[in-house]
């Protein structure tokens, strides 16, 4: 009999993970027959199921099949692990997100979310597992099997979350001493422009409507491919559309058929540093606060990373308070960072705001205050018209200087709770009829019916007007009659407001020359064609290539106006045989490869970009520079996913994404959509079965696509 028993366990000691596995397939089989996409004729999936988990294991199954490569980056990063794919350039970048997220964490804060949440969680990770079970070729470069917590590592959406506060420079600087190590290399070199980065939203109330319907225009600003477009519908009121950050179960940026979002990069002051007085006492550290001393809490993280010979890893002692975690020094005290940590909360608030049907029930939904770093530009079926300032404001004394770290041993400087919405900028239905953001301050949202920056602390926003704001006002004020063409238009509004003050000083200069000066002699011709300019962009404008080129020279070149506007002029000639060069001549949008980090030449094929840089007030944004071996500049952030809808009875909604859906150069749907991006020419959005009707590619189950 012992001997049976002793057989009966070896034997299921051999056959028991094999029929955990067998046991996943058949429930990720019998999921996926409930779950139908319809891939449209632009190749974005449109996925239907019975529940809401259903669609969510759909989503997730689609956005694998179109940029797995995507995905599994977006949780590399998320959980602190690009190290283990590109090497130990990357070890602060993942020190830096371990500081902040530890796998035990998130499986406790997995085990404590509500029955509804775990659900969508559970369906995100059989979505993609099911799809690594059904592509075998496709080899993970880190991640071979997701599990539902890791959805809590990358909960927000934004291109830029609030752990990228830290500089990873000054992080090495800080923890790379105290171990025995040689320093990184680091990327760059001479410290270059930085694109902006963000978006732009616009709502318009039906009083400003031919149709009488509320209007929303959708415009996020960030690295191209950064979004997948796509549909997520269920029979449990789950109906919305837009741009899912690839990875993640909820639309970001979108709508659904009764309400739309539109969320823009906010100035808020939504983190806070603090200088910690710290004292050794023989191997143990303490820092002083409320005229006491505490231990500072110490903890060691390992960060494995790729090598020559495989895998190694390096190990830190990181310090923490009850504030965060340290992250630098500065003036001889530590600094440790407090930022908002509700991973939870947040990927509760970014579900449920896409099931939202008005703005009553999306306003609730900001009572969870985890939509830290954004603003929101709201829009509904009712009529009502919205903005909702950054969802995450801590309450301090207005007494300290917040701008700069805080005396951490200084009671005085706790946070004091959260701002709620009435206490924020906000607008609802604005007199003005309309409202907007373009990543500037809340106060001329709505032209005359602003809010005023006298009503609110000053952290309450830390920025100023930028010059797309002031485009903006322009082409929103004083108009009745906007539909979704005349919207489009406005927001691919041509106006360059930034040159109205950079042109004068140097047409001052020129004026102010010796007529008998050979430098007046060599820029004169340019300098008439940018006196007699309108300051719009297009393809076909040399003076936007001799501003754009002069202007973006200035900050790094320093010196006379004139000469930088020569030495300009020489660079186009070298580079194409004249200075009177076209700007779509110049400014192109080009992708040959999947690449998370493109490559350019100037062999390859390239499609013309009339609009520049958001930099110079450009509603319409492409970031683009020279790259080694190319003259002419290549976009790679701006305008990415791009909307506009109407809300009315029904849903009618344009969209263009930049490139194409899929990531393979090889799928019809890798740059499909680039010409119509370059042009601003957005295309019908299916988002009623009965529009996929003659629009339809093909239809299927996860799992028996081929």
């Amino acid at each position: 009999m012992k001997r049976y028993l002793v057989s009966l366990a070896l034997i299921l000691a051999v056959t028991t993970p094999a029929h955990a596995v067998e046991t996943d397939v058949a429930r990720w089989q019998r999921i996926a027959k409930r779950v139908t996409i319809v891939r449209d004729d632009w190749g974005i999936a449109h996925v239907y199921g019975k529940t809401d988990a259903d669609v969510v294991f759909g989503a997730m199954y689609a956005q694998a099949e179109d940029d797995f490569n995507r995905v599994e980056t977006n949780y590399i990063n998320s959980m602190g692990r690009l190290a283990e794919a590109e090497g130990e350039a990357e070890i602060y970048r993942d020190l830096r997100m371990k500081l902040f997220i530890h796998p035990d964490s998130m499986k406790a804060k997995y085990r404590a979310s509500p029955a509804w949440l775990k659900s969508l969680m559970n369906a995100y990770a059989d979505g993609l597992n099911f799809y690594l079970h059904t592509h075998p070729q496709v080899k993970p470069r880190v991640i071979t099997k997701f599990e539902p917590w890791m959805a809590l590592t990358f909960s927000e959406g934004s291109i830029g979350g609030d752990i990228e506060k830290v500089s990873t420079r000054e992080l090495e600087s800080f923890y790379g001493k105290r171990v025995d190590a040689r320093p990184l290399p680091q990327p760059g070199g001479e410290a270059e422009y930085t694109e902006p980065s963000g978006s732009n939203g616009i709502a318009i109330a039906p009083a400003n409507t031919v149709n009488k319907r509320a209007l929303l225009w959708i415009n996020p600003h960030t690295s191209f491919f950064f979004r997948s477009e796509l549909q997520m519908v269920s029979e449990e009121g789950l109906n919305a559309y837009g741009a899912a950050t690839w990875g993640q179960f909820f639309i970001y940026q979108g709508f659904n058929d009764r309400a739309g979002w539109m969320h823009t990069t906010s100035s808020v002051d939504d983190a806070d540093e603090y200088l910690e007085t710290i004292v050794r006492k023989g191997d143990r550290y303490f820092y002083a606060y409320n005229g006491g001393e505490r231990p500072l809490i110490t903890q060691k993280i390992v960060v494995p990373y790729k090598s020559g010979s495989g895998m190694s890893s390096r190990e830190f002692t990181v310090y923490r308070t009850h504030h965060g975690p340290v992250v630098r020094e500065a003036d001889g005290k530590w600094v440790s960072i407090r930022i908002m940590r509700e991973p939870m909360k947040a990927l509760m608030q970014s579900y449920s705001r896409t099931k939202a049907k008005n703005y009553r029930e999306f306003r609730k939904t900001m009572a969870l205050h985890t939509n830290s770093s954004n603003n929101t530009i709201f829009a509904d079926a009712q009529g009502n018209i919205a903005y909702f300032h950054a969802n995450f404001v801590p309450r301090r004394d207005v007494r300290f200087d917040w701008s700069k770290p805080v005396d951490g041993s200084d009671r005085a400087t706790e946070w004091k709770g959260l701002h709620g919405v009435e206490e924020s900028p906000h607008l609802l239905n604005p007199k003005s009829g309309w409202l907007y953001n373009t990543n500037n301050w809340p106060y001329s949202a709505a032209g005359e019916s602003s809010p005023r920056k006298e009503n609110y602390p000053g952290y309450m926003d830390t920025g100023s007007e930028n010059a797309r704001g002031v485009h903006a006002i322009r082409v929103l004020g004083g108009r009745k009659d906007f539909t979704r063409e005349s919207l489009v238009a406005a927001a691919f509004d041509s106006e360059l407001p930034a040159f109205d003050d950079l042109l004068p000083p140097l047409f001052a200069a020129f004026d102010a020359t010796a007529d008998s000066s050979a430098l007046k002699a060599k820029v004169a011709q340019q300098v008439g064609l940018l006196k007699g300019w309108d300051r719009r962009w297009s393809a076909t404008s040399v003076p936007t290539t001799l501003a754009v080129f002069w202007a973006d020279s200035m900050p790094r070149t320093g010196g006379d106006q004139l000469r930088i506007l020569a030495a300009v002029s020489d660079r186009l000639t070298a580079d194409f045989g004249t200075w009177n060069v076209p700007w779509g001549d110049v400014n192109r949008f080009q992708r040959l490869t999947g690449d998370i980090v493109q490559p350019f030449s100037d062999a390859g094929p390239s499609i013309p970009v009339p609009f520049t840089s958001a930099r110079w007030g450009s509603l319409a944004s492409f970031g683009a520079r020279r790259y080694p071996g190319t003259k002419k500049l290549y976009g790679t952030s701006g305008n990415s996913f791009l909307a506009v809808v109407e809300f009315g009875d029904s849903v009618r909604a344009k969209a263009v994404s930049a490139g194409g859906e899929h990531g393979d150069p090889k799928s019809p749907h890798f740059n499909d959509q680039a010409v119509r991006f370059a042009q601003g020419q957005l295309r019908d959005v299916y988002f009623y079965k009965s529009q996929l009707k003659g629009h339809t590619e093909r239809t299927y189950h996860p799992g028996s696509e081929k």
